[in-house]
């Protein structure tokens, strides 16, 4: 499968960093990474590490402006992008087909060729803004996954959240996995006494 993972300034860099570490370990993803810059401060505030350390876990990794890049043209067959995490100024462009980056570029071409785009939006509250722009590119069939983890798989650590969000994202791709324990399939025996 060949996947672009794109990481912009928004809060909650390690659910991108746990996606590349999965794909690259669990898989034989071709992955295309691209950074925004303002995402390289988060990823050295939250994460502690540099951009270049970041970019070992993808194949290819691309600047932000490289318009010569493959993944910049239609042509380029790719089968999915995630962006993760998005933020509200990136959402609010990719819905306005706004594509003044990489990043953005290669979020338009997922709509336009119909192939699976994977947003996972990072703030809190959400304004009506927010929310009609997330409305907007669902009902044009990209997928919004908020990094808003279960718990009836009982989390004990910070992982156990990050792992059932990124799971969530692996599910819609169709990537085996075993990050998380399902939801219940047995039927439980109620007491009507």
């Amino acid at each position: 499968m060949k996947l672009v993972v794109g990481v912009t300034g928004a809060s909650g860099v390690i659910y991108a960093l746990k996606l590349l570490k999965f794909l690259q370990e669990q898989t034989s993803s071709e992955v295309h990474l691209v950074i925004s810059n303002p995402a390289e401060i988060v990823i050295e505030h939250e994460l502690e590490m540099d951009k270049k350390e970041f970019q070992k876990f993808a194949a290819y990794s691309y600047e932000i402006d490289d318009f010569l890049s493959p993944i910049a043209s239609g042509s380029q067959q790719f089968d999915a992008m995630i962006i993760i995490p998005c933020s509200m100024s990136s959402l609010a462009a990719i819905a306005q087909g706004y594509t003044t980056n990489l990043l953005l570029r290669a979020a338009d071409i997922s709509i336009k060729e119909k192939r699976t785009l994977i947003i996972m939006p990072r703030e809190l509250p959400f304004s009506p803004i927010h929310l009609e722009n997330m409305l907007k590119l669902a009902n044009l069939g990209v997928h919004i996954v908020p990094a808003a983890p279960g718990f009836y798989h009982k989390p004990k650590h910070i992982e156990d959240l990050v792992n059932f969000v990124v799971g969530r994202i692996l599910d819609l791709l169709h990537i085996p996995h075993n990050l998380f324990s399902r939801w219940p399939s047995k039927k439980t025996k109620r007491n009507d006494s």
